[in-house]
């Protein structure tokens, strides 16, 4: 199958973050990668494949050198989108309608979530004989809906609606008399009731991965932001050939929509734990860590806005992208995104050399854009880095789109950035070697 295709799937098995991860994992697994923990003791080697989580919804994994290290290549994107935690079985009110109780995560577009079935993804924690674990869950039914007052109860409605997240959008769950949610989970993970001592659970669009235009050049799915980063860097991560003296890491955290300030957010130690544990393995002496962080480069994996066929007036008069277009580059002068001319003109010759199309974004003049991981990961590890990612469109809509060809493009332009032998030779100057 293609990159596309396997895309899809990953998109369709990644309900929630902690799905995400699994699904990740599962890939690293069948390619022969090591799972370590961060609260065991690490043995790592010359030549090792390996990775680790924490809080199951971020990831990290490595492959070293066989030759001594002398550099990082990293990619990051992330696990979590715009949705719905869920706080409680039920919310009070009318007793004929069993309603969730729901809290917004993210920004989202909240009219993107009504009157669709939805479902709830995420994890329990459960009381075992020998203490506490966790269990993924997904419910794979059409569950729940978000119902929208009809336009005979709100004529205006089409001139636009202010959105009270406690008020309009608690789904609706069901009927008095059916059996509660914390029913069903028990059920679906073979345990009692009681055995369940707490949740991180979400609201998931049931809608399928699907390809749409008369020539499939376009994808529709619930989660492409940043799923389709988080599943291209992979697949370019997995089939990127060795680099001498290179260590080639691929990072997915979560919480990235909610400012990344958490344990496994890109603010957090985690990557830096990592490469110092890694180090510390390999026996390099703190000058040597400190010269291969100087001598590393990561790609920041977020979507970006693709010019909107019905709104081209919010695109950037100079730098418009479009789907299928290529790996989108993202710029801004007030360093929201980490790219300098620097690392963007090093990114677009390795692009060049790999026959991938690149092109360029930056918000309008008159318009803030949203910061990403970079910038954030920048104030934990901080290396040069290029804010990179695919034009889409509908981004934080419950089910957005984008070109069916950029996912390729994006593993191939990884690859060749993981595998391009470079070194930076003095402050502002790169070789190829």
């Amino acid at each position: 199958m293609n990159t596309l295709e396997h895309l899809l799937r990953y998109l369709d098995h990644s309900p929630s973050p902690y799905h995400a991860v699994a699904s990740a994992a599962a890939l690293l697994e069948e390619a022969g990668f090591t799972r370590l923990e961060e609260c065991a003791p690490w043995a790592v080697a010359p030549g090792g494949r390996y990775y680790t989580t924490r809080n199951q919804s971020s990831l990290i994994a490595f492959k070293l050198p066989a030759e001594p290290l002398t550099a990082w290549r990293m990619t990051a994107a992330h696990s979590d989108c715009p949705t719905f935690y869920i706080k409680k079985d039920t919310l009070e009110g009318d007793k004929t309608y069993l309603r969730l109780s729901t809290e917004g995560y993210g920004g989202m577009i909240c009219s993107s979530w009504l009157d669709r079935p939805l479902t709830v993804a995420g994890r329990l924690i459960l009381s075992t004989d020998t203490g506490v674990e966790s269990r993924l869950v997904y419910l794979d039914r059409d569950l729940l809906t978000i119902p929208s007052l009809a336009i005979h109860q709100q004529r205006d409605v089409n001139k636009g609606h202010d959105y009270n997240p406690q008020k309009d959008m608690q789904p609706l769950y069901a009927l008095a008399g059916a059996p509660s949610l914390t029913q069903l989970l028990a059920e679906e993970v073979g345990v009692e009731a009681d055995a369940i001592l707490s949740t991180d659970l979400v609201l998931a669009p049931r809608q399928k991965p699907v390809v749409l235009g008369p020539a499939g050049e376009l994808f529709q799915s619930p989660r492409i932001d940043d799923l389709a980063c988080a599943y291209a860097t992979l697949e370019g991560f997995l089939t990127a050939g060795p680099c001498p003296g290179v260590g080639q890491v691929y990072c997915l955290f979560d919480n990235e929509e909610v400012g990344s300030g958490t344990r496994q957010g890109a603010l957090s130690s985690f990557l830096p734990d990592l490469l110092a544990r890694a180090a510390c393995c390999l026996g390099l002496d703190r000058q040597g860590e400190r010269q291969a962080l100087a001598n590393s480069m990561l790609l920041s994996a977020d979507n970006g806005h693709a010019v909107h066929p019905n709104f081209p007036e919010k695109a950037d008069p100079a730098n418009r992208v479009y789907p299928n277009g290529g790996v989108v580059v993202k710029l801004s002068a007030n360093q929201k995104y980490t790219t300098t001319g620097l690392t963007a003109g090093l990114f677009r010759a390795i692009c060049r050399r790999a026959e991938v199309p690149v092109q360029v974004f930056a918000n309008r003049a008159d318009e803030a854009g949203g910061s990403t991981l970079g910038n954030l990961l920048s104030h934990a590890v901080s290396i040069p880095m290029v804010d990179i990612g695919m034009a889409q469109l509908s981004m934080h809509s419950a089910v957005e789109t984008a070109g069916s060809k950029d996912p390729g493009y994006m593993a191939r332009a990884c690859a060749a950035f993981f595998q391009t032998p470079f070194r930076l030779t003095a402050d502002g100057a790169y070789q190829f070697l």
